[in-house]
């Protein structure tokens, strides 16, 4: 299950989403950021031998945290992408247009990070941390909305990377927590 779960990530990646997808849609990031909401999947298969909704809500986290990540950084480097012709969303609507994607795709993120303690697989470790990260996340994202500078877009980029290995750092402090506590 796992090898099939990281064939069709691998595959998604090399066929859909950079010959199909990179070069001919601004979506290219949106579709194509399944890719690598994978492999907590494939993780827990290789784990486990199953999927189950834990890693299937961590893949959907990664998937919406990666419109938010990118178009971040493709504010900021929109003329390397146009040079390269890759149609980035800053490049054909706008930087305008990218900054409010980014604050509606974060505020879609920050909810569905909330989903695994709403849901009861983790506790309030995890819930208070997720919750602190994701106002952040919403807060430097309407400052890039409002302010509109590039400085503004290289800190949301750089806290999104951070946000990402935070959420999976507090899933690990909370399982860890829990496991201790039992």
């Amino acid at each position: 299950l796992a090898a099939a779960l990281l064939a069709l990530a691998i595959l998604f990646y090399v066929f859909v989403y950079t010959v199909w997808l990179k070069r001919r849609t601004p979506q290219n990031i949106v579709i194509g950021g399944a890719a690598g909401a994978i492999p907590p999947m494939v993780g827990w298969a290789a784990a486990t031998g199953e999927v189950h909704p834990l890693p299937l809500l961590l893949c959907a986290i990664i998937f919406m945290w990666t419109p938010p990540h990118f178009w971040a950084l493709s504010l900021y480097k929109s003329d390397d992408y146009q040079r390269a012709v890759v149609p980035m969303l800053p490049v054909v609507a706008g930087h305008e247009s990218t900054r409010r994607h980014i604050l509606g795709y974060t505020l879609l993120l920050v909810p569905l990070s909330l989903a695994p303690a709403i849901l009861g697989y983790t506790h309030a470790i995890f819930a208070i941390g997720a919750a602190v990260l994701g106002l952040v996340f919403i807060g430097l994202s309407v400052i890039l909305w409002w302010r509109r500078s590039e400085i503004m877009a290289r800190r949301l980029f750089a806290f999104s990377v951070a946000y990402l290995f935070l959420i999976f750092v507090l899933l690990m402090v909370d399982n860890a927590w829990r496991v201790g506590v039992s």
